[in-house]
């Protein structure tokens, strides 16, 4: 397996590592996100500091969530970065973010080059802390970016979209090419910036239904959902709610699973 070293670090390929360093990507995130002095930034993954130096500059301090133990000694060794940073070396999938808001006494503000081998797992997790989160700012593969923005009746669409979309406004900020980072993906890479609802669209009375529902649905999604959801819904029952039951997982928008997850809830399933 050839070893690669970038800025004297050695890259760890299992924690998913590609340290972006192109300077006008660099520039136009961190103008993106626009972070304010007195706001609870939140860096995910802030490797050797290509982001967090920018973003530091603008702020009174700011905290880090690092799991490479290596790189967290490289942010505390630097002179410029060393009083400005709460470093924490953690797994950011183990990080309590309602509790890391309550002790920075405000909602936090959100911002990551996530590892692409547990992106989608780290996203689902903030959901749970939307109440937390002001906004969240994520370097992706546009592969991803494309799912959570999907539109019913396209390939694309899935449960992903659903979460995604139930939870937060989407807007893709900016493309970024392979050959800004080393080293390079062998994907393109895309910046999102995710804004949950302070008032959700289509509220579901019990999130784990939605969470259930989706699930099913979506692991099925060739079958029409008279077939797939048929341990949960007859299609009289699917008819009933206007939905018709010769449709697939791909065809039914947020509000009708939000819809099916209320009735779901109602039955006690």
């Amino acid at each position: 397996m050839n070893k690669c070293i970038y800025q004297g670090h050695l890259v760890r390929q299992r924690f998913g590592q590609h340290f972006l360093y192109d300077s006008n990507i660099i520039d136009a995130i961190v103008t993106a996100i626009a972070p304010e002095p007195s706001q609870a930034i939140v860096e995910i993954g802030p490797g050797l500091g290509a982001l967090t130096i920018p973003v530091v500059k603008r702020v009174y301090n700011m905290t880090v969530i690092e799991l490479d133990r290596n790189l967290v000694a490289r942010l505390a060794n630097n002179y410029f970065l060393n009083y400005r940073l709460n470093i924490v070396q953690a797994d950011a999938m183990k990080i309590d973010f309602a509790k890391l808001s309550a002790k920075l006494g405000q909602s936090l503000r959100i911002f990551g080059n996530l590892p692409y081998n547990i992106s989608t797992q780290l996203i689902f997790k903030l959901f749970n802390y939307t109440s937390a989160i002001i906004d969240m700012h994520f370097m992706l593969q546009k592969e991803v970016v494309n799912r959570m923005v999907a539109v019913p009746n396209s390939k694309s669409y899935g449960r992903l979209s659903v979460m995604s979309q139930y939870f937060c406004k989407i807007i893709p900020v900016l493309e970024v090419p392979p050959t800004s980072f080393k080293p390079e993906p062998k994907v393109n890479s895309m910046v999102v910036k995710l804004i949950p609802y302070t008032k959700l669209p289509f509220p579901v009375i019990d999130l784990n239904k939605l969470t259930t529902l989706t699930k099913v649905a979506f692991n099925q999604r060739r079958k029409t959902i008279r077939n797939s959801l048929i341990n949960l819904f007859s299609t009289q029952q699917l008819e009933k709610h206007g939905i018709n039951a010769t449709l697939r997982a791909e065809n039914l928008s947020i509000e009708h699973y939000s819809q099916l997850a209320n009735v779901l809830a109602e039955k006690k399933i």
